[in-house]
């Protein structure tokens, strides 16, 4: 008797070397589209991108958004904005260090 083995093919999406450098350019322009993700518990801002249109940023979201809230995330709100993030991942640790202190 023979084991039925299964084969799956795992499809990558890889972006053109010339959609690469245009996401770059716009990057370094500050006018790239970014996924914004503001959690009041823990209080944290996201940022998840680049993207070159406002389309893709906002079909990505979603995904972000499930991992959040999968992760215990509150209070979220979201936005898509052209921006130049300095940090990708904003800790407000003012909270953790003296969360009496904190709002």
């Amino acid at each position: 008797m023979t084991a039925n083995k299964s084969h799956y093919l795992v499809s990558i999406p890889t972006q053109s070397p010339m959609k690469e450098l245009w996401i770059r350019v716009l990057s370094l322009l500050g006018m790239a589209h970014w996924v914004v993700i503001s959690t009041g518990a823990p209080r944290c801002t996201y940022y998840f991108g680049p993207f070159a249109r406002r389309s893709s940023a906002e079909k990505a979201q979603l995904g972000y958004l499930e991992d959040l809230r999968g992760e215990g995330a509150q209070d979220i709100q979201v936005t898509v904005k052209q921006c130049k993030p300095a940090r990708l991942t904003i800790f407000d640790e003012a909270e953790e260090l003296m969360p009496i202190l904190s709002p």
